[in-house]
């Protein structure tokens, strides 16, 4: 089905919502809209705003999830509902199209239906999902979390931020600690759009993109100690610098990586991104160093064997350079595949209305991860010029958010009316 989408209409909802944590920037446009902040609450309230002028009941849960459902006459109102949207947060400076985008766009598919007519027979929801981005409380993901049931309500709110504060007091501060528990399990099927962050859909000159799996992501915590000992009065042989150490692990690491590339899985990514060096003072030699590895694939065995060398890295080290070393693995997250039916909706929607798709798979995470545990997910991705996302120069063209938007509010028309 192709509906008329307001690209105007899109374009104001986002660039309103962009003047919420406005910030100053050389370059660009971007915002700062921490979870349950002043700014959020601005946000939330346009939002709200919005879905009540379309026509949409809203309700919101106990962690802040909103939800609007658009339940017109045709519909049998205790069907499961088409439901579509994303996030209002954002990490510190980040840019105006990562997630709202995908909030505003799941409403103006709803405005296209309207518009057009459509009389679907299951109700159709926009979602924001609180906390996505983890800039204030928690690791990320959290309302969805909570929507799916892998984290309960009483959790959720008892998350605090750098000051203590709680996600249930910011909320209640903020009027949005609502009542009970949004279930993504009771959707027939669920559909986000969201910039791709990357460059593919751009080098291709292709509008939209349609994720395969989202990536799986390993967490490790390395130790690697040494002895610390005087820069100046150690010789060399008597040394055991545990930051010489860990620079081999690093590069171990990135060699497995690329092994991994060339023989198994195109797709295999891993970052050692962090670092602490102690005593971390120029005239001592390095005696101990905590990293944090980050390992990411669409394929588990290869992130497995990424650590897998990882660890024998590690065993190479203390027997060659007498440290002692520490491997722990505690965050693991399998990959996501989306559903194949859904997928296939939108490519079907892309070209009923002439906008080319391609497939292509995500390589961060989003709150889709958690609802494809539940009920059937799709992800789409529109493009964002030269990858940028998270900073004031992320951009999307206003032509290409309107494309994506209409491959969206096709799917949903289509499920919707089903």
């Amino acid at each position: 089905m192709d509906l008329f989408v307001s690209e105007d209409r899109l374009r104001e909802d986002v660039e309103a919502n962009a003047s919420f944590g406005d910030v100053d920037a050389d370059e660009g446009r971007g915002r700062t809209v921490l979870t349950a902040s002043d700014e959020d609450r601005l946000a939330r309230d346009r939002l709200v705003k919005c879905m009540g002028d379309a026509g949409l009941d809203v309700h919101v849960d106990a962690v802040g999830n909103v939800i609007g459902r658009w339940t017109p006459d045709s519909t049998d109102p205790d069907a499961a509902p088409v439901a579509a949207g994303s996030h209002l947060d954002s990490v510190p400076a980040g840019g105006i199209f990562d997630g709202p985008l995908g909030v505003y766009a799941a409403l103006e598919s709803i405005r296209a239906m309207q518009d057009a007519g459509v009389e679907p027979e299951r109700p159709v929801a926009v979602v924001n999902f609180t906390e996505e981005e983890g800039s204030r409380f928690a690791d990320g993901l959290l309302g969805s979390s909570v929507a799916c049931g892998e984290r309960s309500v009483e959790a959720a709110l008892a998350e605090t931020d750098a000051d203590g504060v709680t996600l249930g007091d910011a909320l209640d501060a903020i009027d949005y600690r609502g009542e009970g528990r949004l279930d993504a399990s009771a959707w027939d099927a669920w559909l986000e759009l969201h910039v791709e962050q990357s460059e593919r859909l751009e080098d291709a000159a292709v509008p939209v993109g349609v994720v395969t799996t989202i990536t799986g992501i390993t967490r490790c915590e390395v130790e690697i100690h040494g002895e610390a000992d005087h820069a100046g009065a150690t010789p060399m042989p008597d040394r055991t610098d545990a930051l010489a150490a860990a620079s081999e692990f690093v590069l171990d690491v990135e060699r497995a990586t690329w092994d991994t590339v060339t023989a198994d899985s195109e797709t295999a990514v891993s970052t050692v991104g962090k670092l602490d060096v102690s005593p971390n003072a120029v005239n001592v030699v390095p005696g101990r160093v905590e990293l944090g590895v980050d390992v990411r694939d669409v394929v588990y065995d290869s992130m497995d064997a990424v650590c897998d060398r990882a660890r024998r890295s590690l065993a190479r080290l203390e027997r060659e350079r007498n440290v002692e070393t520490v491997f722990e693995r505690p965050f693991d997250l399998e990959p996501t595949p989306m559903s194949d039916q859904l997928r296939r909706v939108a490519h079907d929607s892309g070209a009923a209305a002439s906008i080319g798709t391609m497939d292509l798979h995500s390589g961060a995470a989003h709150d889709t991860m958690h609802v494809a545990g539940v009920t059937d997910a799709a992800l789409l991705f529109v493009p964002s010029r030269d990858g940028i996302s998270h900073n004031p120069r992320e951009w999307t063209d206003w032509a290409d958010c309107a494309d994506a938007t209409r491959v969206l509010a096709g799917s949903l028309a289509d499920l919707a009316t089903r």
